[in-house]
């Protein structure tokens, strides 16, 4: 509740989770580092190795920052506990300066492709790069929004070479089966499909799924629930909508649509479509609720990073490479494909929506920004572009599609400090 109306405090329990654990992915990094760079090996062997650490740094700062602003910049192994809890916060700014270094480095020694995409490539690195200058560039930087524009048409003029390219059916990006072969992800989170103490299973499916439906990995909590505003601004052509929301469910037996949710019997759910991207298709060890699961979320796909250079490229004032980039990712949304509807397996044919933009037509950011809503729905990207936009007081505003905030102040872009 807290998180949903931008009143969390320090001791709410996904920040003083957060912020830890987090901390614990960079002392490994560190240590991985301090490790690696102590050993007697030609650097082509060792900085490889090395390199994975870097990232995997960059990759942790990149959400604290995000996130709190300020933070506390670690870059070696702590031997002193009492030293640690006393290091005061680095400037948001220079915690951006560590990470671009980090990445940099990553992006150098790297090699082009990985086993995994869970393992990070230069092409991953190259990617997060044009991320950050996105989100570094705010509302008018033009010189980063050139280095975001140059970061990701690098990567994207060599697809062939790291192996990118978008999947021809959107649900596929989706189904724990399916994802492991697909060329999309650039970079992923890899579950070890069994369920572990402390919470350290996947909680997305049940969090978003519908409660008391009998399909064997809906049966969620109905905590995370979109506004319909969200469904009912979504062209029901497009096919990512089929994809993204469930907009009925087996209860009791019965198919019920989401109209008749509440009255149907069953007390819990709410009366508006669903999250489905998490439910539908979670792998054979997800069992109740999904939460051991054989999914590998996509943390950056190849999609986002054209949107990425689309956006930079309307910034620059490159509009033939943003009609380019942005007509790629909606050409895809048109294939259709196969999902379920209603619970049923069902082929969605290709459809004339989203349609393919003129190439007289002037892309704004405005355009890619709802490219990004519709293409990235509840893959955890919307608050980032809300804040790196500064879009706040019309996104949460009284004809916002994410709830109504009528005091929404600059504030409210930052996590508070974590009280542990």
């Amino acid at each position: 509740m807290e998180m949903n109306d931008l009143t969390t405090l320090g001791n709410n329990g996904m920040i003083s989770e957060f912020w830890p654990k987090t901390y614990q992915g960079i002392a490994a990094a560190n240590q991985a580092i301090a490790g690696a760079e102590s050993v007697a090996a030609d650097e082509t062997i060792k900085n490889p190795v090395i390199a994975q650490a870097y990232f995997i740094r960059a990759f942790y700062y990149f959400h604290l920052v995000r996130q709190f602003g300020d933070v506390p910049y670690i870059d070696a192994p702590i031997t002193d506990a009492d030293a640690a809890a006393s290091i005061s916060k680095t400037p948001a700014a220079q915690v951006y300066e560590n990470i671009i270094a980090d990445l940099e480095y990553a992006k150098e020694w790297l090699p082009d492709t990985q086993a995994s995409r869970a393992i990070p490539s230069k092409g991953a690195a190259s990617s997060y790069l044009a991320l950050v200058y996105l989100t570094m560039a705010g509302t008018n930087d033009t010189a980063m929004f050139q280095k975001a524009f140059d970061e990701a048409s690098e990567v994207i003029m060599n697809e062939g070479l790291y192996g990118y390219d978008l999947d021809l059916d959107f649900q596929n990006l989706f189904n724990a089966d399916e994802i492991d072969a697909s060329v999309e992800p650039i970079f992923a989170l890899d579950y070890n499909n069994f369920e572990a103490p402390n919470n350290a299973y996947d909680q997305i499916a049940p969090m978003t799924g519908i409660r008391g439906d009998d399909r064997n990995s809906g049966g969620g909590w109905s905590v995370a629930v979109p506004s319909f505003a969200v469904y009912d601004t979504w062209n029901a052509l497009d096919y990512r909508r089929a994809v993204s929301m469930d907009d009925g469910a087996s209860i009791n037996g019965n198919l019920e649509f989401y109209t008749n949710f509440t009255t149907s019997g069953h007390q819990f759910a709410k009366n508006r479509p669903y999250i489905a991207k998490y439910t539908r298709f979670p792998g054979a060890f997800a069992r109740g609720n999904a939460r051991a699961t054989s999914h590998n979320y996509s943390m950056l796909r190849y999609a986002e990073l054209l949107l990425i250079a689309a956006e930079a490229a309307v910034e620059i004032g490159d509009n033939i490479s943003a009609l380019t980039y942005m007509n790629r990712v909606r050409a895809r949304a048109r294939m259709g494909g196969t999902t379920l509807v209603a619970g049923v397996s069902t082929t969605v044919a290709p459809s004339a929506e989203p349609a393919a933009l003129p190439m007289n037509y002037m892309v704004t950011a405005n355009d890619v920004l709802e490219e990004r809503r519709l293409e990235l729905a509840f893959e955890g990207k919307r608050w980032y572009d809300i804040a790196r936009r500064q879009l706040g007081a019309t996104a949460f505003g009284a004809t916002g599609l994410e709830g109504a905030k009528s005091d929404f102040s600059s504030t409210d872009y930052l996590m508070p400090p974590t009280s542990r």
